[in-house]
């Protein structure tokens, strides 16, 4: 197996299939035991995020009778010992729909509960937060409706009323054991088998009475009109109860339920628990809808689903809309969420699902979703968005069935992972896992709706625990509960099995920890596909019992992906000599090249976030080593950027001819251009000398390297090619908003221009770089008198500590005028990156590449221009509805709020 080059160890284990996942703004949820581990893998030994998974009292779906304790539906329930839930299923939202512009994560636990979470980001906290209790409002709706059962008939059930028996003495530590919380309890293994529940706090839990009696159970006689507890010694409130309990109360205290739960039978007992027991949680990607009914206005048409699955073979669906506005201040309003329908997806438990999306209209995108159950059936679903959006039929679910891939059979499926790749968009990939340890690929060709069967391998000895598709389903990755992961290589309709890249790139922390492991349950990749996490639980009976097992359960691996294998490459490396590196092939070398160049193509599609960290780490690393390796990769990238292939000119060549086109590179080009800059070749500057250096773009450093000049001229003329790209916007903006009389660039969540003043300002400092047309445009807005009495129009600032004048000298910091104090000392302020104002004294975004403050966001449509100045236009009869999207204008990584150094925060460079 390949080698890690880093790792971090959990102190609990993980015990379901696809325990770790990777999400879009670089951060890894690995679910073990009763915890929820949040980590950055930029700093593995770092900060960490922690969801603790709280005890819950069961909901109130009604009580049985003593002789249906010993039916068969209920034996589950009356032999279940779990003393604490543990992470079953875990899922990240795409970004964007935190209200940080983060991931949500959305956990599903043991006991069948689903809650969703954000970051701390404004708590400064290790705990993330709880938003939402999705089991709730599943048991709100099943409660409403009766649980969906028709007819029922309580003739089964006596009406007599009898009196509680009593009970016969006996030794109390045969029937108490310590609950989640370490105090000791008396509840029974028949707690669970009823509950009573506050409605508008939450639960609280009250059982049947049902004890122990010479070796029996004791139970109560119950009346079918109401349901009493007598002698209730044994009550316990959940976490959100109003029930205080008092601790000076004699376990035999008597207290009475204000509460009534309806007498049921065993069978439905039985069907309502498994409708409220959910076992798998997972999301789809956000979707866009120009719908009749919805507005709009960016905000109410972005949604999200997300798909829980559960013992009763049903699958229900959430909808969830994208905040309205994005805040680090305070943490908004909880999100809105509809439930869209019930789908009977299997007649077992589900216990895989996964997503993907199918562009096949662009207005109305279409969502793929696969489901398998516990009886080895697979099932793929096809849903429209723009009914997903409209739908109030929660019975009926507007998801098609497209294909039964896998009937029912013995083997049950463990995981799935569906994808539709960007560069065949017309096919779909679905590898399914089962308990077996066999793996299936299936490709569908969705223009004739033709489903073929790859491959199927006993991939394993057992049970398969993770999948996850890379480089754009070309490769597959697979671990098992047998310890071993496997790399498989998708070539036509076959599949064969390829080596992991043996090298370390750069290895450390090795021998740290230890490597001896019993299996693996979770396998992810990261946001470029250049480097895989998995997550494997020690051998505990190899460890050091005083100075490892206790807290050495779990470790998660990265491992270097950039050497895979994918295709046979020619050698398209010939103007460049590589000689062999210790641990590198030349051939290795030839296949980090190829797969590099991927990554960064791969990101000049608007729709994935710009997160780069595993190119830049992966550049680093070749960096300290063969630095040469490193230019050639980036001149090649940049020569097809510039002229569609790489023609083997030098470095100076190459850079001086695409100071030329700037204008003509998309926005979104520029972004990851000035990424690669500062983070690679400019990484031995610090971010504020890099900043400071703007109004002398013709200088060099006297001791830096001919080449160090060459990018840092790049990196400069790029970022002011997007300054003027933003000034031209904001002033085209403007021009539109003093024609019309609405706000509406004044919603909520929606960009407006701000800082025109200063904008002018510093067009005036660079009327020798600018285009004609944005000096044209200046001249434009100069001739309006209603500039001047506009809230976006400020001339004058001040300086927040001292009142004094605050004259524009450069767009990255300020300087006030000498106070009045006479202390001869003026404070130095930082101007925001979009509207070049001073910030205020608050909260800022903050950008981890270039370092620069953000107070007012930049427009949505400056990261999608495909060049300077034709995507500007406004019209003054319907201007369009602009969001203000939290990503730097001159890096485009998410922006974030700086976190103390002591507390989680994701890298994306």
């Amino acid at each position: 197996m390949a080698s890690r080059f880093q790792a971090a160890t959990l102190v609990a284990a993980p015990s379901f299939p696809n325990s770790i996942t990777w999400s879009d703004e670089n951060l890894i949820a690995v679910a073990s035991g009763h915890l929820v581990t949040i980590l950055n893998p930029a700093m593995p030994y770092g900060p960490r995020g922690l969801i603790t998974v709280p005890a819950s009292e069961p909901y109130p779906i009604g009580v049985i009778k003593r002789q249906d304790l010993f039916t068969d539906c209920l034996l589950p329930t009356s032999l279940s010992r779990d003393r604490r839930p543990c992470v079953r299923s875990i899922s990240w939202s795409h970004i964007g729909m935190a209200p940080s512009f983060g991931c949500l994560l959305a956990v599903c636990t043991t006991d069948g509960r689903v809650k969703l979470y954000r970051p701390p980001f404004c708590d400064f906290r290790a705990e993330w937060v709880e938003v939402l209790d999705i089991s709730d409002r599943l048991y709100d709706y099943l409660a409403n409706i009766g649980f969906m059962e028709v007819d029922i008939s309580m003739a089964q059930i006596s009406d007599d009323r009898v009196t509680e028996h009593e009970s016969f003495p006996r030794k109390d530590h045969k029937r108490r054991r310590v609950d989640a919380s370490g105090n000791k309890s008396s509840k029974t293994s028949w707690d669970l088998l009823s509950c009573s529940r506050n409605h508008e706090d939450a639960s609280v839990g009250y059982i049947t009475g049902v004890e122990e009696q010479q070796g029996l159970p004791k139970v109560l006689e119950i009346d079918s009109d109401k349901v009493e507890r007598h002698n209730s010694n044994q009550s316990a409130s959940g976490p959100k109860s109003n029930v205080k309990s008092d601790k000076n109360t004699p376990v035999n205290g008597s207290q009475k339920s204000d509460c009534e739960t309806p007498l049921i039978t065993a069978d439905q007992y039985a069907s309502r628990s498994a409708m409220l027991l959910s076992l798998v949680v997972a999301w789809s990607p956000v979707l866009r809808v120009h719908s009749k009914i919805c507005p709009d206005d960016g905000t109410s048409n972005r949604f999200s689903l997300l798909a829980v699955g559960g013992q009763s073979g049903k699958v229900s669906f959430w909808r969830i809309h994208v905040p309205q506005c994005y805040s680090i201040e305070h943490s908004g309003d909880p999100p809105s969420v509809v439930l869209v329908g019930l789908l009977e997806a299997h007649n077992s438990w589900i216990t895989a699902i996964s997503w993907s999306l199918f562009v096949s209209d662009s207005s109305n995108p279409q969502v793929l979703l696969a489901t398998g159950g516990s009886d080895g059936s697979v099932r793929i679903w096809l849903g429209h968005s723009e009914k997903l959006l409209e739908s109030f039929e929660v019975e009926n679910a507007p998801f098609l069935l497209l294909k039964e891939v896998i009937t029912v059979n013995i083997v049950p499926i463990s995981v799935l992972s569906i994808l539709v790749p960007v560069q065949s968009p017309h096919n779909m990939l679905l590898a399914v896992g089962k308990g077996s340890g066999s793996l299936e690929v299936w490709i569908c060709d969705m223009s004739c709706r033709q489903f073929d069967r790859a491959e199927a391998y006993d991939a394993h000895d057992q049970v398969v625990t993770g999948l996850a598709w890379a480089f754009d389903g070309r490769c597959l990755y697979s671990c098992s509960q047998d310890n071993f992961v496997r790399s498989w290589i998708l070539r036509g309709s076959s599949i064969c099995e390829v080596a992991l890249p043996s090298n370390t790139l750069g290895l450390r922390s090795s021998t740290d920890l230890p490597d001896i492991f019993v299996s693996s349950l979770g396998v992810a990749v990261s946001p470029g596909n250049l480097v895989m996490a998995m997550v494997r639980c020690y051998d505990a009976d190899a460890l050091d019992p005083m100075y490892q097992s206790r807290a050495q359960k779990a470790a998660v691996e990265f491992l270097w992906m950039g050497g895979q294998q994918l295709d046979n490459l020619s050698n398209t490396s010939q103007e460049f000599s590589i000689k062999a590196f210790p641990g590198f092939s030349a051939k290795e070398l030839l296949y980090w090249e190829s797969n590099i160049l991927w990554s960064l193509k791969q990101y000049e599609h608007l729709d994935k976030p710009l997160v780069t960290w595993d190119i830049i780490a992966a550049l680093l690393a070749f960096k300290n080593f063969i630095p040469k390796y490193v230019e050639h990769m980036l001149v090649k990238w940049i020569s097809i950027l510039h002229m569609g292939s790489h023609v083997g000119l030098s470095t100076e060549k190459v850079l001086s001819n695409f100071f030329r086109s700037l204008s003509k590179v998309t926005s979104r080009q520029l972004h990851l251009l000035n990424s690669i800059c500062r983070c690679v070749m400019l990484s031995e500057l610090k971010a504020d000398d890099i900043n400071r250096n703007e109004l002398n773009i013709g200088g060099s450093y006297a001791t830096e390297e001919k080449q160090i000049t060459l990018w840092m001229n790049l990196l400069l003329k790029s970022e002011r090619e997007l300054r003027e790209r933003l000034v031209c916007f904001s002033f085209s903006a403007f021009m539109s908003l003093i024609s019309r009389s609405d706000s509406t660039f004044s919603r909520p969540g929606c960009w407006y221009p701000i800082g025109l003043a200063q904008m002018e300002q510093w067009v005036a400092h660079n009327l020798d770089h600018v285009q004609d047309q944005l000096k044209v445009l200046i001249s434009e807005v100069g001739t309006h008198d209603k500039r001047i009495h506009s809230s976006v129009y400020l001339a004058e600032e001040k300086c927040s500590f001292c009142s004094a004048t605050v004259p524009f000298d450069s767009p990255e910091v300020a300087f006030c005028q000498e106070s009045n104090n006479g202390d001869g000392q003026s404070h130095k302020l930082e101007r925001c990156a979009v509207s070049m104002q001073v910030c205020p004294a608050a909260s800022l975004w903050f950008c981890k590449c270039c370092h620069r403050w953000i107070s007012k966001l930049a427009p949505e449509t400056l990261f999608t221009m495909t060049e300077n100045l034709s995507d500007v236009k406004f019209s003054t009869d319907s201007p369009p509805l602009e969001l203000s999207k939290p990503s730097c204008p001159l890096c485009g990584i998410l922006l974030q709020r700086l976190q103390p150094e002591f507390l989680l925060s994701a890298s994306p460079v």
